[in-house]
């Protein structure tokens, strides 16, 4: 996945965070002003940091809008795992945002977001119901809740227990289970409190915003603006 990476990256460069065995890579895009803040992005399953069609255009666009963005390598299994498969790895991705979160920290950025895609926000949501949101200062989730047939959620929506403000994210043409699980995601984050959580429905967007991330980048950069400001 890195050598991946690094042939097609034409945006920001590929640095490599952790310490021994838990190195891990990622991309890293500066602001060219002086940054709103830092964004950690988590990518979704079967793909790598900058994806071109969603996660790489969206790190793009959320840094020529003023963030310095970290797009995070995570655990990829073959092509054909599904939702169960995926279950045992998504604890390891626990340490690359303590990481991650550590690392722009000590460049002094505040604020921090963490934002994650589909299986990026399985992985980001376990995290959250440990940590709280420990170190970070808003979520964008996008189509989160999304899973495979007759593979139910293992983990609950962490939003009830969260007092940072929230993004629910979803395509107008997104997955059946994000769908059918938006009020419940809506009904947590309202019971969590933070006036500046919000649900949107982004028109005409599938569950990997193909086709569609400068609408995706304008309306995560939208609410961002109202959070920060």
């Amino acid at each position: 996945m890195v050598e991946e990476i690094q042939a097609n990256l034409f945006d920001g460069d590929v640095i490599s965070l952790g310490s021994g065995d838990e190195q891990f890579a990622a991309v890293e895009m500066l602001s060219e002003d002086s940054p709103r803040g830092g964004i950690i992005l988590m990518h979704g399953r079967g793909f790598h940091a900058d994806w071109p069609e969603n996660i790489g255009p969206l790190r793009v666009g959320l840094s020529e809008a003023g963030w310095q963005t970290l797009s995070l390598q995570l655990p990829v299994l073959e092509k054909t795992a599904k939702y169960f498969d995926y279950l045992p790895v998504l604890p390891e991705a626990g340490p690359r945002l303590d990481a991650a979160i550590a690392y722009l920290s000590e460049q002094g950025l505040s604020p921090i977001i963490l934002l994650a895609h589909s299986c990026g926000a399985h992985m980001a949501m376990l995290w959250l119901e440990s940590s709280k949101g420990k170190g970070i200062d808003g979520f964008v989730g996008i189509g989160v809740g999304a899973t495979d047939y007759k593979q139910p959620m293992q983990h609950p929506f962490p939003f009830a227990s969260l007092d940072i403000p929230v993004l629910d994210i979803y395509g107008e043409n997104d997955f059946p289970a994000v769908h059918r699980l938006a009020p419940r995601r809506l009904a947590l984050m309202t019971q969590g409190g933070n006036a500046k959580s919000e649900q949107i429905m982004l028109p005409g967007a599938d569950h990997y915003f193909v086709d569609h991330p400068d609408e995706m980048t304008a309306a995560i950069s939208n609410w961002l603006g109202t959070v920060t400001n």
